[in-house]
Order: structure tokens, then C-alpha cells, then sequence
């Protein structure tokens, strides 16, 4: 108030832009912000009582000032980088701030895990509101095994960090919240109780009897929305429909029809990215790439920038700090040149320091040191054998009839194939031109000795040609595919020697991507990572698999709580109406 009023003059001053008011809907022509430290402390047409000597001045003449912008949901470990190099690669690309699920690494390391990024995240200019995972393992122990588990005690706990840990992250194992599972019933009810909201994750049919069931457990928030109809059912039962444009989960351009052509109110969408590889970010953008999608999509660009800030930010209850720029708000400021629906970020000020200019960080953050058992959680030795990934079959030949999980382009769903596959020695014997990989699932975690192996369609490799990986969603235990047995464990025992990360092995070589953190994320700088991310994509492309980013599609194929047919370190998984349940590799004819 001393600032606003002049009796202390500003720390900066953000001069004659246009602003971009979502509060109102509103483009205000020559107006100005005046900041102290981190906060606004002024907004309006008149500053220069406010400028000192030692004030800074940034001049916006011609640019746009808007709101720095909010992703409402995001997994870090998904970008492949760590906190500190996240926010390099998104704050000069206008992302100031998000609401963080770090559940892969909760997966491996449970609540040590949130609090280790919780800690790099406070290192940062990013204004990053972390969730408590909810689903630990994801769909239950019975299903897979995972590094660790969060319980109702770990949830109660974690929200007495601080408010910074802002709610509880997508609470996927939605049939146990419906069908009233004791564990996820005690862990909304501590997230309840700290007076914190749930989000949620629940993709059975939005006409089914079963989300308003959901709904009533507390949960708020849902980005499962893939199609219009998904939206509209959310908002109605009072809950916030999130809008995702992934890497490879194109969901905005079908589900913002709930808006262009049905006419529902936006004040309860989002936009958000979920999963964003590092590669993707250097090409193509974070959430400054989501809005300038949604407006291409026919959405007003101050309306697409409402569901990418002030909506976000009400989500959450945190909109007296950041989604706005007006008195009081933290001063995450975009100047943005051009056409607002360009969404060309020349400046990003974070908490008032101007820390991003022309698509470059201007400030150096601190560096984070991980523990050395968060670099080393690889439990598995690398001696893995061709045989490990034969399928032994009921017969002895002919052709025996098998449950496949098919995989589509740019979509997170995977419908299951029956097929009849040739059988010799009482084993699977794929055809060269069959268009079908083995798939297997090794546990690294606990050193149980569990593997399982199975059939997956349309990966499109046209060679000899093999995938690991320990990103594997969501227990993240290594994850196989390939066309031979042989290229398949060379793939494996790369990724197990690199303690971590990537591997596409072809009859040419190996192409490697080291993600030592975890499992999950590079130790190396933004820049790097994102070129050995590509470098994968190329590996795989010259194999063969053309997928749009292939990686995060292969990622998700262990994820067992996303219809209808994926594969754990037990064995094949189904969701059906009836919910989830483990389905043998062979059908009866």
C-alpha cells in the first residue's frame, strides 16, 4: 500500500502495455504495473509517482502484458528433466507457475520422493504448487509393484509442509473411490480434513451413472476429458473439465467443442498439458503451445488465456497470488509481442524479477543435488536373456488365439485385439511381417523376480528392432518392446547398465538416453536431454515406428488404470464396467 500510494517507490515498473485483463475479459491499451519485491503493488494508467531512482523500468509499448501462465496439471518427471531444468525450459516460454503431481516419482520413492521436488521446486522462480500422489501404486499392490506406496498418514503429513502442497493429485483408481475402497476412502478424507481439493482421474463413459458417485467423494477436478460430452458432464456435477494437449494426447482440438459448439460457460475450463517430453517442449512449446491451440481452435484468445490462468488459479483457491495481474498478485508478468493469439512471449517476470528475455533465461537457479540412491534405483542386474521373453503357448503348433493391446496414435486409450498368432514348440512365433511386438514388464524395484510378457499391435517397426525404458507408467519398472528376443534383452541390459532411461537397440546399434534421476529424469541440462529425447525419436523412426512421440505413447502401455488393456509386472490388466481385473494372455476359442 506504501508503494501504491508513492510514499515508497517501486522495485519495477512495467510501462504503457496493453493489458490483458481476464478478470474482466477486458484489453486495456496504455496501461502500467507497478511492482514491489515480489508482489503488484499498482495497476493503472498513471505510474510515475511510483518510479525512484533505483526502479527499474521495463518498457511495453506495443506488447501485450498478460498474466504469467498456469498449468493446471503436469508431472514433471514426464518432461524426462528435473525441477530446476524444467523451469529453464518453460519460464522464457511464459510458464510461470503449476500445479505439480509428482506421482512417478512418488512410485519409486514414495513421500521422500514429493519432498525432494518439493524442496528443487522452491529453489526456482516457479511458482510450483505440488499435490500429494494419491494412487501409490496406481491401481493397488495386486496389480503391480511398485518402489514404494503413499498411505493416509503420508498424505496427512505432507499437506503439514506447508500450503504449497496445494491438494491431492488425480485420484485414479477410480472404481475403488466408487465402489468404496477403504484406503482411497481415508485418503480423501485427510485431504478433506486439511482443507485441501482432490483431482481426479475417471475414464469410464460420461453418461455413466458412476461419475456423479465420483463426484460426491470430494474429488473436484478431472482431465480425463477426451471428448465434448466429457466436459460438459463435469461442469454440470460442479466439477473443473481439464482441456489436455500432451505430446502425444491431442485432446483440446474435441473436447473445447463443449465451449465453440455447445456454448458451455468457461469459467470451469482449463487447459493443461499432463505429459510433455522435453523434446516437445524445445519444438514446439508448454502451455503457450495449449493456448495458442485452443484459440486455433475458435476460442477467443482472452478466453483461452482465462482457462490458462485466472480459471486455473481459482481451481485451486490461490487466486489472490498468481492467475491475474492486479494489486497484490504475485508479479508474473508476460510482454508478448505480435497478435495476442500468437502467444509470442518476448519477457517473463517472475515474482517480479525479469528472469526470461527473447526466449532465453537471463538468471542462473541454483543447482539441486539428489541423494545417491534417488541415482541409483535400478535394482536389477544386466544379464537378462533373449529367453526371458519367449511365451510359452497351450499347444504345440498351429495357431492359438491371444489378447493384444493395440496401440493408437495420439490417443491414451488402447483397445484390446483378439488375434490368432502361429504357435511352434510350444512357443509364440511371430512372423517377421505380422505388425505385432512382444511386450514385457521386468519389477526393479524389490528385486521380486517379476516379469511378464505379452502381445502388443501398431508400433510399426519394418526391422530388428527393440525398446526399454524405466519410464513406465506408473510403477515404472522396466518396460520391453520389440520384434526380436535378442535385440529386446541387449535393450534391457543397456538401460539397467545406465541405471535408468532409454535404450533403442537395432541390428545397427543403440541409441541411449540416460534418465539417472529416479529413473525418470536427466541429470543433464534442459538442452541436452531434449536432443537425446529426439535422438530416440529418430531411433525409432528409422526403425520403423512413426508414432507421434512415440516415447510418451510406449510410456503409458504399463499404466493399468486407462482403458481397456495394459500390462504390468503381473501380468495382463483390463479395465471393464465391472472395473479392474488381471485377463490371461490366451482366450478360449
Amino acid at each position: 500500500m506504501s508503494t501504491a500510494r508513492g510514499d515508497v517507490k517501486a522495485s519495477l515498473v512495467v510501462r504503457n502495455g496493453n493489458l490483458v485483463n481476464v478478470v474482466s475479459g477486458e484489453l486495456l491499451p496504455d496501461m502500467s504495473i507497478a511492482v514491489q519485491g515480489s508482489r503488484i503493488a499498482y495497476v493503472g494508467k498513471e505510474v510515475s509517482h511510483l518510479i525512484g531512482p533505483k526502479t527499474r523500468i521495463v518498457d511495453a509499448k506495443g506488447k501485450y502484458m498478460a498474466p504469467g501462465l498456469l498449468d493446471g496439471h503436469a508431472h514433471i518427471e514426464s518432461t524426462q528433466l528435473t525441477v530446476t531444468e524444467f523451469a529453464r525450459a518453460v519460464l522464457p516460454l511464459g510458464t510461470t507457475g503449476g500445479f505439480f503431481d509428482p506421482h512417478e516419482m512418488a512410485n519409486v520413492f514414495g513421500i521422500e520422493g514429493i519432498k525432494l521436488m518439493r524442496e528443487e521446486g522452491l529453489g526456482t522462480p516457479l511458482a510450483a504448487y505440488m499435490q500429494v500422489a494419491s494412487c501409490v501404486p496406481a491401481a493397488g499392490s495386486e496389480f503391480e509393484t511398485t518402489g514404494s506406496s503413499v498411505e493416509p498418514e503420508d498424505v496427512a503429513e505432507a499437506f503439514r509442509w506447508g500450503p504449497d502442497m496445494i491438494g491431492l493429485g488425480e485420484v485414479m483408481n477410480f472404481p475403488g473411490v466408487v465402489y468404496g475402497d477403504k484406503k482411497m476412502a481415508a485418503i480423501l478424507k485427510e485431504t478433506l480434513a486439511a482443507g485441501r481439493i482432490a483431482d481426479g482421474h475417471f475414464t469410464w463413459p460420461s453418461n455413466d451413472w458412476r461419475l456423479p458417485v465420483y463426484a460426491a467423494s470430494g474429488i473436484t477436478g478431472d482431465h480425463e476429458c477426451v471428448t465434448p460430452e466429457d466436459v460438459i458432464e463435469r461442469i454440470r456435477l460442479g466439477m473443473y473439465a481439464k482441456m489436455r494437449r500432451g505430446s502425444a494426447w491431442h485432446d483440446v482440438a474435441n473436447t473445447i467443442r463443449a465451449h465453440t459448439e455447445s456454448g458451455i460457460d468457461t469459467r470451469r475450463m482449463m487447459l493443461v498439458t499432463d505429459d510433455r517430453s522435453s523434446e516437445s517442449i524445445r519444438d514446439e512449446g508448454h502451455m503457450n503451445f495449449v493456448v495458442r491451440d485452443a484459440i486455433l481452435q475458435g476460442v477467443k484468445p482472452i478466453t483461452a488465456f482465462q482457462m490458462a490462468t485466472i480459471n486455473t488459479a481459482e481451481r485451486f483457491g490461490v487466486s489472490r497470488d498468481v492467475g491475474s495481474l492486479t494489486p497484490g498478485s504475485f508479479a508474473d508478468i508476460l510482454l508478448l509481442d505480435g497478435r495476442l493469439a500468437d502467444v509470442n512471449v518476448a519477457t517473463t517476470i517472475a515474482a517480479g524479477v525479469v528472469v526470461a528475455e527473447n526466449g532465453k533465461m537471463v538468471v542462473e537457479l541454483p543447482a539441486y543435488e539428489y541423494p545417491e540412491k534417488v541415482r541409483n534405483s535400478v535394482r536389477l542386474k544386466p544379464d537378462i536373456a533373449a529367453s526371458a521373453f519367449e511365451i510359452a503357448a497351450p499347444i504345440e503348433s498351429g495357431e492359438a488365439l491371444v489378447r493384444v493391446i493395440q496401440v493408437v496414435e495420439n490417443h491414451v486409450e488402447t483397445p484390446e485385439l483378439k488375434l490368432k498368432v502361429p504357435v511352434e514348440n510350444s512357443r509364440i512365433a511371430l512372423a517377421p511381417n505380422s505388425g505385432l511386438c512382444k511386450i514385457a514388464v521386468l519389477e526393479r524395484h524389490k528385486e521380486t523376480g517379476n516379469r511378464s510378457v505379452g502381445l502388443v499391435a501398431n508400433i510399426g517397426f519394418s526391422k530388428p528392432a527393440a525398446i526399454a525404458m524405466t519410464v513406465a507408467h506408473d510403477s515404472h519398472n522396466v518396460l520391453i518392446i520389440g520384434n526380436s528376443e535378442e535385440l529386446m534383452a541387449e535393450a534391457a541390459n543397456e538401460v539397467i547398465r545406465m541405471q535408468g532411461g532409454t535404450a533403442v537397440v537395432t541390428e545397427e546399434g543403440a541409441t541411449s538416453f540416460p534418465l539417472r534421476i529416479a529413473g525418470l529424469m536427466s541429470a543433464e541440462p534442459f538442452e541436452v536431454a531434449a536432443e537425446q529425447s529426439a535422438s530416440i525419436s529418430r531411433a525409432l523412426v528409422s526403425a520403423g515406428c512413426t508414432l507421434n512421440y512415440a516415447f510418451m505413447t510406449l510410456s503409458l502401455l504399463a499404466l493399468v488404470v486407462i482403458p481397456t488393456l495394459r500390462i504390468s509386472d503381473k501380468g495382463l490388466v483390463r479395465i471393464s464396467e465391472a472395473g479392474i481385473e488381471f485377463v490371461p494372455l490366451f482366450c478360449e476359442e
